[in-house]
């Protein structure tokens, strides 16, 4: 049936020593050289997704920093908002108190000057009065007669040649 043929075995024989010789010096280095490089690509692609981690982890950190300082800049100008509004108002009321204090004194100004003008008005009357009536009289201004008429129309007179 069978028959074994010394070929047949020699054939077997360099089949399994050609198997071993590719095995030990061809499969072992390539599988080796295989198994670095899939070693080398397995490193790259965890050092890539570690640097996307890190990038997505800083691009988070920038976004939060931003969001801060948004948040301080808005402080910082409604501080100088309200502080220029205070300011303002400060100087508004300042402004209002020295117009409000011009105003009293061009009022007490004006008040002083008017009852000066109308002391010399009355004063220039009665001495005008006093003239007319000497004239009409005959007799000349005295003085008795200018305080008498001074004091019947209710002024005093200190000096009427005071300018």
């Amino acid at each position: 049936m069978l028959s074994l043929d010394l070929n047949l075995v020699w054939t077997i024989i360099n089949l399994v020593v050609l198997y071993l010789l590719l095995r030990h010096f061809l499969f072992k280095p390539v599988m080796g050289i295989m198994e670095k490089r899939r070693q080398i690509i397995e490193d790259g692609l965890k050092n890539a997704q570690d640097a996307q981690n890190d990038a997505m982890k800083m691009k988070q950190e920038y976004e939060d920093a931003l969001k801060g300082a948004k948040q301080e800049s808005a402080q910082i100008i409604e501080q100088a908002r309200s502080a220029a509004k205070n300011e303002y108002d400060r100087i508004v009321g300042e402004a209002g108190d020295k117009a409000g204090s011009i105003i009293e004194n061009a009022k007490e100004t004006v008040r002083v000057e008017r009852e000066q003008t109308m002391k010399e008005l009355q004063g220039e009357i009665a001495g005008l009065a006093v003239a007319s009536a000497a004239k009409i009289v005959g007799r000349t201004a005295d003085e008795d007669l200018y305080d008498q008429f001074l004091k019947e129309v209710g002024g005093t007179h200190d000096d009427t040649d005071e300018n």
